[in-house]
């Protein structure tokens, strides 16, 4: 399908993108000029915003890209700590009554939000990351979501492989489903290389409270306790509370595990050889798509999965000390996409 073997293209561009600064309505700066296009793309964030290094830079690379590529329009527009649904539907509204078509939503907690603002404006397309509820559908939604499992299943296997005391550790931003998910397929991975592999788990904050996305001091002191506590790798599914892991990380002489995007590429020159992987969540991919279905007049509609067969998770490969444990990794991939695994999601 055109949307696996876009790929590698997108992530290469992403990561050239996601340690830019630059606003959302300037032109792309290339030395040739991207094909006219009439469509305005509208993208809202979570909380972290563009800069997070992780999930919203995934959502701000593929934009990036689909802007480069098509030529289109963009805006992006900025969460807050602890918003109401209220906030986030006026935000989507200000992007559809702009012309903005399609509306992308990053993140679950646009659910009601999306499934409001849609029904005001059924002529308008919308897209929202990490939902498939009832909240959120509709004939003009397109619910992008990711096997988020399968894809910490790899890096659970590294960090198994990796441990030197049988010890790994799990932060978790907010205790939702969602982010049971990454718990889940990581244990299940470390199991399955260790079965008496112990795991740490500790979520920063509980729902309504999603401040978890975005607080590395409580990143950094989850990831402590881990390390006094005899782990040695500890993996991240906290957004912008994962640097505070990786700062831990470097202090304790342990090793870390980033998500979402490539955080070996991404993050501070202290803490970067700490990131032994990252699970990559191809969000990047996702909004790529939801675009370039837009301009080619196809837009994405119903349920949208990413999976490892889709190549929409994976694990990342920048950092050279992963290398050792990635045969054993790529086979229990292969076990995954035959069928031959079946990674819990609960």
């Amino acid at each position: 399908m055109r949307r696996v073997m876009k790929v590698g293209a997108v992530l290469a561009a992403g990561a050239l993108v996601l340690t830019a600064c630059g606003g959302s309505d300037d032109d792309a700066g290339s030395s040739s000029s991207p094909p006219a296009s009439d469509i305005k793309v509208g993208l809202a964030y979570d909380i972290g915003g563009r800069g997070d290094q992780s999930f919203n830079d995934s959502a701000a690379a593929g934009l990036d890209k689909a802007k480069e590529d098509f030529g289109v329009e963009t805006k992006e527009l900025e969460a807050g700590d602890n918003e109401t649904d209220a906030q986030k539907e006026e935000r989507l509204r200000l992007l559809a009554s702009g012309g903005y078509n399609p509306v992308i939503a990053v993140g679950f907690a646009y659910a009601k939000a999306v499934g409001a603002v849609s029904k005001e404006f059924p002529d308008v397309n919308f897209a929202i990351i990490d939902d498939a509820s009832a909240d959120s559908a509709g004939p003009n939604v397109a619910q992008l979501v990711f096997a988020e499992n399968e894809g910490s299943f790899l890096v659970g296997t590294v960090a198994a492989q990796a441990s030197k005391t049988g010890n790994v550790g799990f932060v978790g931003g907010v205790n939702v489903p969602l982010i049971k998910k990454f718990e889940a397929g990581f244990t299940a991975g470390a199991q399955a290389v260790n079965p008496n592999v112990k795991v740490q788990v500790k979520y920063l904050t509980e729902p309504p409270d999603f401040s978890g996305f975005g607080d590395p001091a409580k990143g950094k002191t989850a990831a402590e306790g881990m390390f006094q506590q005899g782990a040695d790798v500890v993996y991240h599914a906290a957004g912008g509370s994962g640097s505070g892991v990786f700062t831990a990380a470097a202090a304790a002489k342990g090793l870390a595990i980033g998500v979402d995007s490539d955080q070996y590429l991404t993050a501070a020159a202290d803490v970067k050889d700490t990131i032994i992987t990252s699970m990559l969540k191809r969000v990047d991919v996702a909004v790529y798509d939801t675009v370039e279905s837009a301009v080619d007049g196809a837009t994405l509609t119903g349920v949208v999965t990413f999976d490892l067969a889709k190549e929409g998770v994976g694990y990342s490969l920048s950092n050279p000390a992963v290398e050792p444990y990635t045969a054993k990794t790529d086979d229990y991939a292969t076990q995954i996409k035959d069928g031959s695994i079946t990674v819990p999601s609960s």
